[in-house]
């Protein structure tokens, strides 16, 4: 970087007469800026405040020769030169920022995994290739077409320039068949063009369309700790408008660079054989053309990765925001969900602002050295033609020749920039594309014939990969024989919800092993498994469909509607679904149906599975008592009457679903330190005993009295 070294000098201007008195007023700094090379000299005005003509208008400085100050006005001059001495500073600050190698064009790191090296422009084209590969014949037909339309197109000059010194004498035979020529080869240009246009404009929708395809497919095969690290704002971004970016890459720069490629060789062949001096001269401002768009390729490439994260992680901001605006209205913190929203927007400005600033020196670059070549061929054309080494009508086809050279190498590296910001834009998304999918999705796994529904836990032990130094499970050993219903209940974070995770195989066990009807966990069919267990969640999702389809979602055999309504009304659902504007045909999601809605529909998408093992979390916590009651008679007559046995499990906190449960499972601290009924559990008075107890603010002694359970 350039050292900078500056002097102050102060300029003065005679001021309005006050008191019969002039009082030169410092209104201007200048400052000389000492480059190796050059001198630059910058002259900043200072504002005041406006004075008024009066007797009582304060004096702001007084002139050298006269000692000391006025008693009615006090001396400014010291803060005149401080805040001029300021704003020079901050003038030279920038300055120094400003140039090249300066700390404006710094750009911070953006995310990438420690190790990855970044992607080539050939890496992406030769994945992109694969993409669209079945359909080449596409882009076969899109490159003829363009080699046409380049030859014409690069063949014009030369008619052009026949066709304008023959016309010198008349209407002759070679000026007409030219003219004829020419408009030949202007029909084929863009019969050619439109066809060239039309085949990358399919291939890049086709390309789009996997693509999005492709990246989704990744990610719905990904495990779930890959879900913990990644947010929905982003990924939704990278399908969404890094996708939309990276089409400008078959539809518009690879085409737009090979054809101006064509043309510049062409271009040059027709320079050489007309004068290969000049044709060189040419040649040299192409390579510091290109020289200069190394530089700046690379830093755009750069510059479009970072505004592609920025862009990424103020959808993740919006998206949160939106999705959550009951508790932003309950907390009122709109202002500062927006000052948020605009701290992206922010740096993602910024990152834009370097990026049409270097656009414009490489636009300057190109301008300059572009007007230079046609001065340059202006002046060495007409010396040639003095000393009778050129004609003018060769001289008139140079010119063009090298205006065709210059542009298509502007043109060249110009759709290159765009094709390198579109690359790096667009990396993440390969990245996505290329996951590995988790080891569940590899294997077909086992498919048993027969599903009882007996579950084994032996030793399991378990660790979020997100949170590797917090055990969340450990050594836990229990069973649940086929057709038992049994609760399991705890303190929060105990880890309830943890073992019907590892039990719907989310995750893997750290240590351990889980069997269902003695069958390693791990080794079963991972699809085939959860079309066997019904599972409702604590917060129930509800897809933007309508009613019958959130209620079939997940089943794989062909469902009819009795069966549909018969599962609905066996989660008493029933009654408020037909209470709908289109009944089971109205579309809902999760806004537009209450807490206990949602869970009645949750319930009955589970159970019209007919699972095998039914998995209740917290599921009825949003009913009344007079639902829960009536879905827990129908759990027990559903358990007893199924064929073959039916397992259920129920993390609940409630007291009636307690004592329904034949056993209960006591977990503190990731371990199972209670198992038991309701009965025995509450004369051990453990910490069973002591949960029923903040719920009924009775000794264990009195609940079991209370329920006839004791004398």
């Amino acid at each position: 970087m350039a050292s900078l070294s500056f002097t102050l000098n102060h300029l003065h201007t005679a001021s309005n007469y006050y008191n019969t008195n002039s009082f030169p007023i410092l209104t201007h700094t200048s400052a000389k800026l000492k480059f190796p090379n050059s001198t630059f000299t910058i002259t900043l005005p200072i504002h005041y405040p406006s004075i008024r003509n009066s007797n009582s208008a304060k004096i702001v400085r007084r002139h050298s020769s006269i000692s000391e100050p006025l008693n009615e006005a006090p001396d400014h001059s010291s803060h005149e030169r401080e805040e001029a001495l300021r704003i020079l500073k901050r003038w030279i600050k920038f300055v120094q920022a400003v140039l090249p190698g300066g700390s404006w064009w710094n750009l911070p790191d953006f995310n990438r995994e420690i190790g990855a090296k970044p992607m080539t422009v050939f890496e992406a084209l030769s994945r992109m290739w694969a993409l669209i590969a079945d359909e080449k014949w596409i882009l076969y037909t899109a490159f003829g077409a363009l080699t046409v339309a380049a030859l014409t197109e690069i063949s014009m000059p030369t008619i052009i320039t026949t066709c304008i010194f023959s016309a010198q004498n008349g209407a002759t035979l070679v000026f007409y068949r030219n003219s004829k020529l020419l408009l030949l080869l202007c029909v084929i240009s863009g019969i050619c063009s439109g066809l060239r246009s039309g085949c990358f404009a399919i291939a890049n929708m086709i390309l789009v369309k996997r693509l999005r395809k492709t990246v989704y497919s990744s990610l719905l095969l990904q495990d779930m700790s890959f879900f913990e690290r990644e947010t929905v704002g982003d990924l939704t971004s990278r399908i969404g408008t890094d996708c939309q970016r990276l089409s400008q890459t078959i539809g518009n720069d690879i085409h737009l660079i090979l054809r101006n490629i064509l043309q510049g060789t062409g271009a040059f062949v027709n320079l050489m054989s007309l004068s290969w001096p000049l044709a060189l001269s040419s040649l040299v401002i192409c390579l510091i053309l290109s020289v200069i768009f190394l530089f700046y390729g690379l830093y755009q490439k750069k510059a479009a990765m970072l505004a592609q994260d920025f862009v990424a992680s103020a959808s993740e901001v919006a998206q949160e925001t939106l999705s959550s605006m009951r508790t932003i209205r309950a907390y009122g913190t709109e202002r500062e969900e927006l000052k948020r929203f605009a701290q992206w927007l922010d740096r993602l400005a910024s990152v834009g602002m370097r990026e049409s600033v270097a656009y414009g020196l490489w636009n300057l670059s190109f301008m300059s050295l572009y007007r230079m070549t046609q001065v340059l061929a202006v002046f060495l054309g007409g010396t040639s033609i003095v000393t009778g080494c050129v004609s003018a009508e060769q001289l008139t086809k140079y010119i063009l020749y090298c205006e065709w050279l210059i542009y298509a190498a502007w043109r060249v590296q110009d759709n290159m920039s765009s094709l390198l910001q579109s690359v790096g834009a667009c990396e993440k998304v390969f990245q996505l594309m290329h996951l590995n999918p988790s080891c569940e999705f590899l294997s077909k796994g086992v498919k048993m014939q027969r599903l009882t529904g007996r579950i084994q836990f032996v030793n399991v032990s378990f660790h979020y990969p997100s949170r590797k130094m917090v055990p969340i499970l450990k050594n836990v050993n229990f069973s649940i024989t086929a057709n038992e219903v049994v609760a399991i209940v705890g303190v929060s974070g105990s880890g309830k919800s943890t073992l019907i995770n590892l039990l719907l195989r989310l995750y893997e066990p750290i240590s351990g092993e889980i069997l269902i009807s003695g069958s390693p966990l791990r080794e079963m069919d991972i699809r085939w498994l959860r079309g066997k267990i019904g599972f409702v969640g604590q917060e129930p999702h509800i897809f933007h469909m309508d009613v019958k389809s959130n209620i079939s979602y997940g089943c794989f055999k062909s469902i009819t509607h009795e069966e549909i309504k018969s599962a609905a009304m066996f989660a008493n659902a029933h009654e408020f679904i037909s209470s709908l504007p289109s009944g089971y045909d109205t579309i809902i999601d999760d806004n537009l149906l209450s807490g206990g809605q949602k869970q009645r529909v949750a319930i009955a998408r589970a159970v019209i599975r007919d699972p095998a093992i039914l998995i209740l979390d917290e599921a009825t916590s949003a009913l009344d008592a007079e639902s829960e009651s009536y879905i827990t008679e129908i759990l027990h007559s559903m358990r007893k009457d199924s064929k073959p046995p039916r397992t259920i499990i129920i993390i609940a906190h409630r007291l009636s679903t307690l004592k329904s449960a034949n056993r209960v499972l006591v977990m503190d601290n990731g371990q199972i330190i209670e198992i038991g009924n309701h009965r025995d559990l509450l004369q051990k008075n453990g910490l069973y005993a002591r949960l029923v107890k903040m719920q009924t603010d009775l000794s264990p002694v009195t609940s079991l009295q209370k329920e006839g359970l004791v004398e």
